[in-house]
This record gives C-alpha cells, structure tokens and sequence, in this order.
C-alpha cells in the first residue's frame, strides 16, 4: 500500500475532482500507476493505492474518503468485502474491471457503475465526479 499525502504534480487549475480523496484498489501496478496519474491530473488525491484486499480493508478505516474505485477481481480473492465495507460507511464506489458482467457483481450491486477496463480517462473521471456529485446530495 503506498500513502499519499500530495498530489505529485500540483494542477495549477482546478480539476473536476479537486478535493476529492481517493481509494484506488487495483491489483495490476501499472494500471494501479495509471489511474492514479489519471485521477491526479483531474485534480483529486489519491490517499491510498491498494494491492491487495487486506490493503484495502485497512485504508477504508481512515476517515475523510470521498469515494473509491475497486478492481473486482484481485488474484484469487474479489473486492466483495471492501464494497460492503465501504458501503456501510457510506463512501460512494465503482468497480473498473475487467469483469464487467460478473452475476455476483450485479447480483448484490445492480446499481453499481462499473466501467469497463479498458476505459479512457475522461470516462474514468466523469464516473468518479458522478458518484461524488451523488453522494454530496
């Protein structure tokens, strides 16, 4: 799990996600790398980058996140309990997978986003936005 304190390179404009903390839970290093450049540049902090689900589950616990997004499946272990977890504390998520139409995905979050790896990054960054603009609500 690597802390973030900062943004790495501050946005001298204000991003759609400016303020926004972010858990970003992704198995895969690159990608993980990826989004957190994506969702940098739009002006949100990413507070955690998680490898694992026991990562995961220990990041939820800090306060103060504004909304996360999930891998589905993380090796042989899925993100079913970081969902609940975050869902209980009423942090708003989606899922970016590869597993898009998974039926226990859909099955016990029929309303979840899910956006489908591979995704551009304004799509990445709107379903982001969207969930914080719902939540605020």
């Amino acid at each position: 799990m690597e802390r973030r304190t900062e943004n790495p390179a501050p946005n001298s404009s204000v991003g759609p996600l400016q303020g926004a903390r972010i858990l970003v839970v992704e198995d895969d290093f690159f990608i993980s790398m990826e989004l957190e450049s994506i969702l940098s540049e739009a002006g949100g902090e990413v507070v955690d980058l998680c490898h694992t689900v026991e990562e995961a589950l220990a990041a939820i616990e800090k306060d103060g996140l504004s909304v996360a997004l999930l891998d589905y499946r993380m090796g042989r272990e899925t993100t079913e309990d970081v969902a609940r977890s975050l869902d209980r504390r009423r942090v708003p998520f989606a899922f970016y997978t590869g597993q898009a139409e998974v039926d226990p995905l859909r099955a016990e979050w029929p309303d979840c986003e899910i956006v489908s790896k591979p995704a551009r990054p304004q799509a990445l960054v709107k379903t982001v936005a969207d969930l914080i603009g719902r939540n605020a609500h």
